[in-house]
């Protein structure tokens, strides 16, 4: 790297968040983008995730079969990444154009659970996130032995991890969510 600033320290440290700030948003993010790396060729999926305190560690899945997969057969580093974008933040000059945002990235050490009782756990955490309102045995079938078998779970082991957010004041002049211009909406 070019730099000697820490792995997890933005550039803009008056925009940097706290690891509790971390935990709720990873905990409420809908989807992230897992980065690997795979003889020397970079590769990021998208993919829906749940953050797991105890653990400290970061769960998805995929299929049995795919790019993934292969790249995390052996452990190795990996980072994930979850933003959101706000407002954009018209101004009087190009180059001062702006734009609110919020993110986190996830870096650590990515590997293929196979222990299946931790690959139920964190697909059952999955579940949990995406249906909270749903709940197994009663609302659907209990995941089973079969079904692990043609789903992989992922864990990355939370090594560092940083976050930064920009907003600006509500009644920012000309503010406007990206898209309204195009609807014709044009609310912030």
């Amino acid at each position: 790297m070019s730099t000697t600033r820490p792995i997890n320290e933005p550039r803009r440290r008056d925009r940097g968040k706290d690891d509790d700030w971390i935990r709720a948003y990873l905990a409420s993010a809908p989807f992230g983008f897992l980065a690997t790396v795979d003889e020397g060729q970079p590769f990021v999926n998208s993919n829906i995730f749940v953050y797991d305190p105890v653990e400290h560690a970061v769960y998805l899945h995929t299929a049995r079969l795919g790019r993934t997969r292969d790249n995390l057969t052996e452990p190795g580093p990996v980072a994930f990444s979850v933003a959101e974008m706000g407002r954009l933040l018209p101004a009087d000059e190009a180059l001062e154009f702006s734009v609110e945002y919020a993110g986190v990235v996830v870096f650590g050490r990515g590997s293929v659970v196979d222990d299946p009782a931790e690959e139920e756990r964190g697909l059952q955490m999955l579940l949990d996130k995406y249906a909270p309102h749903l709940r197994p045995g009663r609302d659907y079938r209990s995941i089973t032995p079969q079904e692990l078998k043609r789903t992989s779970v992922f864990r990355i082991d939370v090594t560092e991890w940083s976050g930064k957010k920009k907003e600006v004041e509500a009644d920012f002049p000309g503010a406007y969510l990206y898209g309204s211009v195009l609807d014709g909406t044009r609310s912030a």
